[in-house]
């Protein structure tokens, strides 16, 4: 059952950069073909930033055919590096005139130099040049200057968008010979870790399936490949102002307003598995602790595989509930209570959210903090060890694909 759409008129400024500098990030207009903007927040990346823009001169469609370039432009942050970044960026811009490379280079205050301020610095930079063109379903993409996009990844993107999502989180995978030089305990922690979500990924499209988000599919929505038209950025307010992780608040924003999300595994990036990060929240944070763990010989623990079920299950209940609710049903405490008991939460306190107007990614997120509050939750659900739970997903995944 699709969600009913938050209609809103989105309050979002177009030209929200001028708020913190004098004039705007790039000062060369947009081609008035341009459908498809680029971001690349960097910072020291002069090992890999060369892949990571050569990546976008061999672009192509669906078909294999070379795509053209008037239809896409990227937008590069240098902020606060210390070694040759920018100037490995313009030389690629000057060697390669055909591609709309825009670098620009600027040293943030302390307050400001972080990932996730750059990023919305960006982004905010791209819908301001979609927006002059008025293409509200235009693309702002999102990638990063260690990430190497695969040739269709404007393609495949669009293509999406243009099926009907939203936004789109592209596969992130990890550069395989990086990966191969990993301490074995720690590369087997990122597999388990891989094929741990992406059964929860699949449980999901059983159990609480989306009609934009059909299986196969996975569950990344990193800053490496992430894309929202202009429109949706919009009414999700913008790329939230956070630290880090930023791109997780945003797919909660998106979430909260209702977006058709798509997690394509049409859409690719290849990452780098470093164990050195710019942010204490990122791939290179969690392999470091994945390191540590192994030194300590603790257990890999996560979710149980009944914990999921039943967050899927209870979920997909409260969505009927919710839109009954905004077709005139008239609830019942006792009609809500076994909801609620699943769920975790106290019946009137669901009633009086139920009928509060929200969307349901709204709702949901409340009773997600609900459950945090009053951690009924974690302790009826007790983490269990990542092979357990991978072996119980497959089991139970089996039973259902008979089904």
């Amino acid at each position: 059952m699709e969600s009913k759409r938050l209609q809103v008129v989105a309050d979002f400024p177009p030209t929200l950069l001028y708020k913190d500098f004098s004039q705007a990030l790039v000062q060369t207009p947009p081609s008035q073909y341009c459908e498809f903007c680029v971001i690349i927040p960097v910072r020291n990346e002069a090992q890999t930033l060369a892949a990571t823009l050569t990546a976008f001169i061999h672009q192509v469609d669906l078909k294999g055919q070379a795509l053209n370039p008037k239809r896409y432009e990227i937008i590069l942050l240098a902020n606060n590096c210390s070694d040759n970044s920018a100037a490995i960026a313009r030389e690629f811009a000057q060697q390669h005139p055909q591609l709309a490379l825009h670098v620009v280079e600027k040293t943030l205050p302390p307050e400001e130099a972080y990932i996730g301020r750059v990023r919305q610095i960006l982004m905010d930079e791209a819908y301001h040049r979609l927006y002059s063109l008025g293409r509200r379903r235009g693309i702002i993409a999102s990638t990063d200057g260690d990430s190497q996009v695969s040739p269709t990844w404007i393609a495949a993107t669009l293509y999406e968008i243009a099926c009907g999502a939203d936004a789109v989180g592209g596969r992130i995978l990890t550069d395989h010979d990086e990966r191969s030089r990993l301490d074995p305990y720690l590369r087997a922690c990122y597999l388990r870790d891989v094929g741990y979500r992406y059964l929860i990924a699949e449980l999901e499209t059983y159990l609480d399936p989306d009609p934009y988000d059909i299986f196969p599919r996975h569950h990344y929505h990193n800053g490496a490949s992430l894309a929202v038209t202009a429109e949706m950025y919009a009414l999700a307010g913008g790329l939230p102002p956070v630290r880090t992780p930023e791109d997780v608040a945003f797919y909660r924003a998106l979430v909260r307003v209702n977006a058709r999300f798509r997690h394509s595994p049409l859409v690719k990036v290849v990452t780098s598995a470093r164990q050195t990060g710019r942010t204490s929240i990122g791939m290179a944070n969690q392999l470091s602790e994945w390191i540590e763990m192994g030194r300590r010989q603790q257990s890999f623990l996560v979710e149980s595989a009944a914990a999921i079920e039943t967050r899927f299950t209870a979920r997909r209940q409260l969505r009927v509930m919710w839109w009954c609710v905004l077709n005139g049903y008239q609830l019942t405490h006792s009609k809500v209570t076994p909801l609620a008991d699943m769920l975790g939460v106290s019946s009137q306190w669901l009633v009086q959210k139920l009928t509060q107007p929200c969307t349901f990614g709204q709702l949901f997120e409340q009773v997600e903090q609900r459950q945090h509050k009053e951690e009924i939750w974690l302790k009826r659900w007790p983490s269990v060890e990542i092979r357990q739970a991978i072996q119980d997903l497959r089991l139970r995944l089996e039973n259902l694909r008979r089904g």
